[in-house]
């Protein structure tokens, strides 16, 4: 008897010491980029459930997640991966893969993680579920030359476009075979700066910082190389300061239309993707960072570099205009939409906060601390080609 009920208690600590039963449908995570912390949060709930430590320097740090959304890999500044598991809270194995690195991401299939790298330069491709290193690929575009990756994104196929800023070539690893990748090159242009796929996955762009312009490549008919679009799209004649350079994958594509931060200008450029040619300039408060779509493609959400990056506007795309300013905090660095879009989360890093925000209303609807709180992701990106 005394036997038995041992056993029962232990099973009964076992119980208690299972973490909640929830979904991950609704999850997502917070960088916290000055100590090393993320925040796990709940979209539904709009609050934070858990905190997690140790993820070494993530003051440029980026996630992807698994397929079932359970999973999240970080890729801090420092080159460490870490694998998080969001219903345990828990880290699950981190290594130390590069000296430098800025991102990654995972296959179509979810079974390779992929992490580019500055130091040395070139990419790697990982076990998604052991973080085992299943190969390389240097960015040897000379010999004896290395370029800084940057711009990975998961294309179909299992194959992955990413940039050379130093080379001046995108190039497209396929990783049918994990162990054995297979790359091709294509020019691109001076100093692609970062780059993003469309939804579809279809087109592989790649900003250029060293001229005017953007590479594209049709990775259906890659054969035909790529080619050189909105010529216009850069600093221009006039040589203006950059405060920060926007990100590519803060692109938008709605309605027909891709929405695009103009280099160094207080605009935001409307570019037809049929033709790719640009049709309109919108005039914005800043210089833009991130030009976010809600999900039905109805609002564009807009947030600005240094000294205007207190502000946020909001485009309607119907009409083109300006719809909403909005003042919600200091150094409002990311912005994330929930699922439907519903909401939209902003991290305030110099006000230590999270705000929450609805998108039809305008109507701040929450907020919670968070340590220099920067990317937002939510784990709705799983099944997003380019995310």
């Amino acid at each position: 008897m005394l036997k038995f009920i041992a056993l029962l208690s232990v099973a009964f600590l076992s119980a208690c010491a299972a973490p909640q039963l929830r979904g991950t449908g609704d999850l997502g995570l917070v960088i916290e980029r000055a100590s090393g912390h993320l925040t796990l949060v709940d979209t539904s709930k709009r609050a934070p459930y858990a905190r997690i430590e140790g993820l070494g320097d993530l003051s440029h740090a980026s996630a992807v997640y698994s397929r079932d959304g359970r999973y999240a890999y970080i890729f801090g500044r420092d080159g460490g991966l870490t694998k998080v598991d969001l219903l345990e809270a828990r880290i699950v194995k981190r290594v130390m893969q590069a000296g430098n690195s800025i991102g990654g991401s995972i296959s179509q299939d979810g079974r390779i993680v992929v992490a580019q790298n500055y130091t040395p330069g070139g990419i790697k491709a990982f076990d998604a579920e052991t973080l085992e290193l299943l190969s390389e690929v240097p960015a040897e575009y000379a010999p004896g030359k290395f370029s800084k990756v940057v711009g990975l994104a998961d294309l179909s196929g299992n194959r992955f476009g990413y940039a050379l800023f130093d080379g001046g070539e995108i190039w497209v690893s396929d990783f049918s075979d994990p162990r054995q990748p297979k790359t091709q090159r294509y020019p691109a242009g001076l100093q692609p700066y970062d780059g993003l796929v469309t939804p579809d996955g279809r087109f592989y762009l790649a900003g250029l910082f060293g001229e005017d312009g953007v590479a594209l490549l049709d990775t259906w008919l890659p054969e035909q190389g790529t080619r050189k679009i909105l010529e216009n799209y850069g600093r221009g004649q006039e040589k203006l300061p950059v405060f920060k350079m926007p990100h590519l994958r803060g692109w938008s594509v709605a309605q027909g239309h891709a929405y695009l931060p103009a280099i160094g200008r207080h605009e935001v450029l409307v570019v037809d993707t049929d033709n790719w040619r640009e049709v309109g300039r919108i005039k914005v408060k800043g210089q833009p960072v991130f030009v976010m779509a809600r999900p039905d493609g109805r609002q564009i959400w807009v947030n600005y570099a240094f000294p205007d990056n207190s502000w946020i506007e909001v485009i309607d795309t119907l009409t083109g205009k300006i719809i909403k300013t909005l003042e919600p905090g200091k150094a409002i660095l990311h912005l994330e939409f929930t699922p439907r879009g519903e909401h939209v989360w902003l991290s305030a890093r110099d006000d230590n906060k999270v705000l929450i925000y609805d998108t039809a209303t305008f109507a701040k609807v929450g907020e919670f601390a968070a340590q220099a709180p920067s990317g937002i992701f939510f784990t709705s990106r799983a099944n997003r080609t380019g995310f």
